[in-house]
């Protein structure tokens, strides 16, 4: 299995995404690297890590994400790996639960997250996210 981290999903994949069917709630896990310094997309200086800078971002997108009916499940930092192997460890994961499709879609392209955005892409060296549905386990 190849791990491949990035800040942007390339366009056949962002589509297929957002193409897929309405199937009500998920989770989306975030497995999030940080760059060791906040580097700004406009190039002004800083003395943020990249994890500060990704936490102004966390902040405010948590709200966004309430907004709309979601809510934070988990977030925390990685340790250690029981079980694989990756060339490195992400830093950090969050579990952000939506209410559908629509609602992320929504979410992502709305003015008040393109007023933030500029913090993550300071911040992440690269991520992956995972869309995730309940329903996979022991029965009840």
């Amino acid at each position: 299995m190849q791990v491949k981290n990035a800040v942007y999903p390339p366009g056949h994949q962002a589509m297929a995404f957002f193409g897929a069917p309405e199937d009500g709630p998920f989770v989306m896990v975030n497995l999030l690297k940080f760059k060791d310094k906040a580097e700004y997309p406009d190039g002004s200086p800083s003395d943020l890590t990249g994890q500060q800078a990704y936490a102004l971002y966390g902040v405010e997108v948590s709200k966004l994400v309430e907004g709309l009916g979601g809510r934070i499940r988990f977030s925390g930092h990685v340790t250690s790996i029981l079980l694989g192997e990756v060339d490195e460890l992400w830093d950090a994961v969050a579990l952000a639960e939506y209410p559908s499709l629509a609602a992320f879609q929504a979410m992502a392209t709305s003015p008040e997250m393109h007023s933030i955005e500029h913090h993550r892409i300071a911040g992440l060296a690269g991520q992956l996210n995972i869309r995730t549905k309940e329903g996979f386990g022991a029965p009840d």
